[in-house]
């Protein structure tokens, strides 16, 4: 059920028949919901797969991108979230349907205006993965002390660790602490910097891919040991003769046919004259 907040000619909240009212950024909005009986053509079946692969990447950064984009979207109709599809989905998505995929190496997870970050690298480290970034001889003072904010996405594991207030950029480095057993997992990071006011960000820079190649050579190493079985040498085998005996059943006797037999028996027990019994006897069916 529906509910009028601001009378009659306002917006509505809830849900009426197939019509949906709810405030987004202080608008009323309303939508209708239902599902399409139409069949998916070619192009819509790319973009629901484009969809669902934007959708499986940001959901795990979740909080990350709510500060990434939050300012870039402020006064706007737009939401987070909104503003970080419509980006990816345009910029980091490759491939044809059926074979969509991501490419890490072009995803934003935060857009702004403040000075981005330069060279960057990552390494492991005994706590955790170490980012490196440089820091240019003529850094502007006002963007000494901005605040590194450090995101490792596992793609396998569809999980994420974040820092969003770290170093100062100044330092040049900053530890991210990860979950031991996701070591070996594939990673891919993505550095920004954020004032320490919160009012300026700066765009994201993919820092760097972890483990990636350890993972497609396993996966290409697996293939070719099912192209080249092991040869295993078999010992000639003796040729064994076998010789079969076959019983013949000696077929059975016929039963000699019996005939039947007729007699006669005569009795003046019970009469005084001589009654006559005609009696026969068959043989029985064989």
């Amino acid at each position: 059920m529906g509910s009028l907040n601001n009378g009659l000619f306002g917006g509505f909240n809830g849900r009426v028949g197939n019509l949906v009212g709810y405030t987004l950024n202080g608008k009323s909005v309303i939508r209708t919901i239902g599902h399409s009986t139409k069949p998916l053509t070619p192009a819509r079946k790319a973009n629901c797969e484009e969809m669902t692969v934007i959708n499986t990447f940001l959901r795990p950064i979740m909080t990350f991108i709510r500060v990434g984009f939050r300012l870039i979207t402020a006064g706007t109709d737009k939401n987070f979230y909104n503003a970080a599809v419509s980006y990816n989905k345009k910029h980091a998505v490759q491939g044809e349907y059926p074979n969509i995929i991501m490419d890490y190496t072009k995803a934003m997870v935060s857009m702004g205006s403040l000075l981005k970050a330069g060279t960057t690298t990552i390494s492991k480290h005994p706590e955790g993965i170490e980012f490196k970034w440089e820091v240019p001889a003529d850094l502007p003072w006002r963007n000494r002390n901005d605040r590194a904010m450090l995101l490792i996405y596992f793609p396998d594991a569809g999980v994420s660790t974040y820092i969003l207030s770290g170093s100062r950029r100044h330092v040049g480095q900053e530890v991210v602490a990860i979950d031991p057993n996701l070591t070996g997992s594939r990673m891919e990071a993505y550095i920004s910097f954020i004032d320490e006011e919160a009012t300026e960000i700066s765009d994201s820079v993919h820092a760097g891919s972890l483990n990636h190649n350890d993972i497609e050579n396993q996966q290409k190493a697996a293939p070719e040991k099912l192209k080249k079985p092991a040869v295993v040498q078999e010992k000639p085998k003796t040729a064994v003769a076998i010789t079969a005996t076959v019983k013949t059943q000696a077929p059975t006797p016929k039963k000699p046919t019996q005939q039947h037999k007729s007699f006669q028996w005569s009795s003046t027990q019970f009469n005084s004259t001589t009654p006559l019994y005609n009696y026969t006897f068959y043989a029985p069916p064989s």
